[in-house]
């Protein structure tokens, strides 16, 4: 079953407050939070980050819109 937008926005908030400001996490630590079968999650993941208010993505240290970003983005606290 596909984790609700909800529970993956309450992912994202965990791992970011674990992690603390100034530390990322990638993406695919979310998705494996959720189903043992990661990998069609990632796109919601990064969805679900673009909206989400408290957590930012970056890419290289920049920030990045997660959806249109290619390649690899981190996320964490804004």
């Amino acid at each position: 079953m596909k984790p609700s937008d909800e529970g993956i926005a309450a992912v994202l908030t965990d791992l970011a407050l674990r992690r603390g400001r100034g530390k990322t996490f990638c993406p695919s630590e979310a998705a494996k939070a959720l189903a043992a079968d990661w990998r069609p999650l990632m796109a919601d993941v990064r969805r679900v980050a673009a909206g989400h208010p408290d957590v930012v993505a970056t890419q290289k240290g920049v920030p990045v819109d997660p959806v249109a970003a290619r390649g690899p983005i981190r996320l964490g606290l804004r």
